[in-house]
């Protein structure tokens, strides 16, 4: 995984978001449709419309960084907010939720496949 700072804010933007969308479109939607700065040094986080990939946006004060992960198995754990809304969550939490765990209720939800 990726070190971010430790006391980044990190936001999760609420519903689906089209995946086809670049840096410049998602920085876009953060500052007119989140009202927050894309280039303050916070993480944002956006999800496509099946679950399994997600993208994170974030300016480190040098230059901006666009991240994605899509899971093998599985669908990642998100808000459901019918106006949109960007939810805060902790960078442990993020930790969580990159790695397909659901970061409400941090346990492992996935069995591993029977070797041999």
């Amino acid at each position: 995984m990726i070190a971010f700072p430790a006391g980044a804010r990190v936001w999760l933007a609420g519903g689906a978001t089209d995946m086809r969308s670049g840096m410049n479109s998602l920085a876009l939607k953060v500052q007119e449709g989140l009202g927050r700065d894309p280039h303050a040094g916070e993480i944002f986080c956006f999800r496509g419309r099946r679950g399994d990939l997600v993208k994170l946006l974030w300016h480190d004060g040098v230059g901006m960084s666009l991240y994605v992960k899509r899971l093998e198995a599985g669908k990642f754990i998100w808000p459901t907010s019918p106006t949109g809304e960007a939810l805060a969550i902790s960078a442990a939490q993020l930790g969580y939720l990159l790695d397909g765990i659901d970061w409400r209720n941090p346990r492992w939800t996935q069995r591993p496949a029977k070797a041999g």
